[in-house]
């Protein structure tokens, strides 16, 4: 895996069994705004790149890191060679693990604009040296009793992908498009909770995620959305612990590939509901 040193901006490929601690970054994409991993090599002298709404995010990133003392961060847009599908196959079946063995995910609600809301509104600050050109800010944490208006309608929990970078980190702080800390994982697990369908047992303790049946696990995706039909898929490989190869093309065929791969491994028939 590549990782952000999050004071320079330069990529950095680790084993992940070896990996530094490092910090995780949970958004919904915006394909034409985000920056490749060709691109980002290039930053320092494209500006083009840098204009880029998909740079400041993964800086704003960086900035968060600095602030909770991690050196490293991981982001799927830029730190993945997508134009290796060995590699892509790789991080797809390695991301679960990934978001789990991260110090922190920070979940980016880039819909979610703070500014424009009314809210109780508690003092915290950030720093970061990636992008010269941003304001120095000090975001806000806000009181978790305002949030579930805020968040409710957010893209984020309609996604297909987002929703095992829900459950997989064992700490996840959500922020608002400024990066105002909306509260981490535990602190919303109500809200979180009505807005996806999802156990709070599952949201506190990830651990249990496993006790639930294979058709539970499906229903917390039914109604997420992707923009390939495959990734309906490739984006549960982590929820129900499954390995297999991407096959970009394939269509509806990829879920029922992923249908018998937990047949093989379970005897919980509940999947048979899944048709």
């Amino acid at each position: 895996m590549r990782l952000i040193n999050v004071s320079n901006g330069e990529l950095k490929e680790v084993f992940p069994e070896r990996a530094p601690p490092y910090a995780i970054l949970s958004h919904v994409w915006d394909d034409d705004k985000e920056v490749t991993f060709q691109e980002w090599a290039r930053r320092d002298t494209d500006e083009a790149v840098r204009r880029k709404s998909g740079y400041q995010k993964i800086v704003g990133a960086c900035q968060q890191a600095i602030n909770d003392k991690l050196e490293w961060l991981w982001c799927d847009t830029n730190c993945i060679d997508k134009t290796s599908s060995a590699e892509l196959t790789e991080a797809i079946n390695s991301m679960f693990a990934w978001y789990t063995n991260s110090q922190v995910c920070y979940a980016y609600l880039e819909d979610v604009d703070f500014r424009s809301t009314r809210v109780t509104r508690s003092s915290g600050s950030t720093a970061g040296v990636l992008n010269k050109n941003a304001e120095e800010n000090s975001p806000d944490s806000v009181d978790t009793e305002d949030v579930h208006p805020l968040i409710e309608k957010s893209r984020w929990f309609t996604r297909g992908w987002t929703l095992q970078e829900l459950l997989a980190p064992s700490r996840e702080v959500f922020f608002a498009k400024d990066w105002t800390a909306l509260g981490d994982r535990n602190q919303l697990s109500r809200s979180i909770s009505d807005i996806t369908g999802i156990h709070i047992g599952a949201l506190r303790d990830r651990s249990t995620i496993w006790q639930y049946s294979v058709a539970q696990r499906m229903s917390w995706a039914a109604d997420r959305e992707t923009t390939r039909p495959e990734d309906v898929a490739y984006c549960l490989l982590g929820i129900f612990n499954i390995h297999m190869p991407m096959l970009y093309g394939e269509g509806i065929d990829a879920f029922q590939r992923l249908q018998r791969a937990i047949i093989k491994i379970t005897d919980d028939q509940s999947i048979l509901a899944w048709g």
